[in-house]
C-alpha cells in the first residue's frame, strides 16, 4: 500500500489534476491520499468501476487518469477507450499488476499513454504522471524492455515498411517512453526535426497519437491482418 508524509498544500492552479479508476479500496485510499499530500498534484475523484468512472470523469475532465485494467465489469481497456473519445485531452496512465506486452498493446491502442506497475515506488509513480501531463508516455523499465523485445519479434505491416529507418528509430524512442527533446538529443538533431518526423510517421501510419502509432506498429492497430506479438 503507498503512503506518504504531509506537505504544505500549493496553488491549485500549479496542480496537476488526477482521477482514480481502482476496484480495491485499499490501494484506491492510497493513491488518493499520495495526490493529495504531494506538491504539484491534485485528486479530483476515485472510483471502484469503469462505470461510475464513466459517469463521473467526463464533468472533471482531470488532467491525467490512474486506471487499472482489472475491473469488475467494463474493464480498464475498454473503459480507457471510452474515456479517450469522450475527453481526448485528458492523458490515461494505466497502473497495473499485468506486464506482458500484449496488455500493453491492447492499452496503447485503446488511447492510453503511459503503463505503470502498482508496486512502482511512490516518488517514481509522481514522477510518471507529471511526465504524462508533460507530453511523454512513461513506462516501467521492465515493461519497456518487454515492449522492446517484442517491437524485434513483430512483422511489421505494409504501411510500417513504408517508414524511414530514422522513423523507425524514433518510433521505438517513442514506445519506450523518450519525450521529443530526449529522442533529439539521443539521436542528434533538432527538436523541430523530431517533431516533423513524428508528423511524417501519423501519416504513414494513418493515426492521430503517439499511442495509435506505437501500437500499430507493435501490432494493435485497426488492420485485422496485422500479426500480434507473441507473450
Amino acid at each position: 500500500m503507498i503512503s506518504t508524509n504531509p506537505v504544505e498544500p500549493i496553488d491549485t492552479d500549479m496542480k496537476v489534476k488526477v482521477s482514480i479508476v481502482e476496484d480495491d479500496s485499499g490501494i484506491r485510499a492510497s493513491l488518493g491520499r499520495l495526490l493529495q499530500r504531494s506538491p504539484g498534484f491534485k485528486c479530483l475523484g476515485a472510483y471502484p468501476t469503469a462505470e461510475a468512472a464513466l459517469a463521473e470523469i467526463p464533468k472533471a475532465t482531470p488532467d491525467v487518469v490512474l486506471m487499472d485494467i482489472n475491473l469488475p465489469g467494463i474493464d480498464g481497456v475498454e473503459c480507457a477507450r471510452r474515456l479517450k473519445s469522450i475527453i481526448p485531452s485528458t492523458q490515461i496512465l494505466m497502473l497495473t499488476v499485468y506486464d506482458d506486452p500484449q496488455r500493453v498493446f491492447q492499452a496503447l491502442a485503446s488511447g492510453a499513454t503511459g503503463y505503470m506497475l502498482k508496486h512502482t515506488p511512490p516518488t517514481e509513480l509522481l514522477e510518471a504522471i507529471r511526465d504524462l501531463h508533460q507530453g511523454g508516455a512513461p513506462m516501467n523499465s521492465q515493461i519497456a524492455r518487454k515492449v522492446v523485445e517484442a517491437f524485434r519479434k513483430t512483422v511489421p505491416s505494409q504501411d510500417v515498411e513504408q517508414l524511414s529507418p530514422r522513423e523507425r528509430e524514433i518510433l521505438e524512442l517513442l514506445a519506450q517512453g523518450y519525450l521529443i527533446k530526449e529522442i533529439a538529443d539521443q539521436i542528434g538533431i533538432g527538436f523541430g526535426t523530431v517533431r516533423s518526423h513524428i508528423r511524417h510517421i501519423y501519416e504513414k501510419l494513418h493515426v492521430q497519437s503517439r499511442a495509435q502509432a506505437v501500437a500499430f506498429f507493435f501490432g494493435a492497430g485497426p488492420k485485422p491482418s496485422m500479426k500480434q506479438p507473441e507473450t
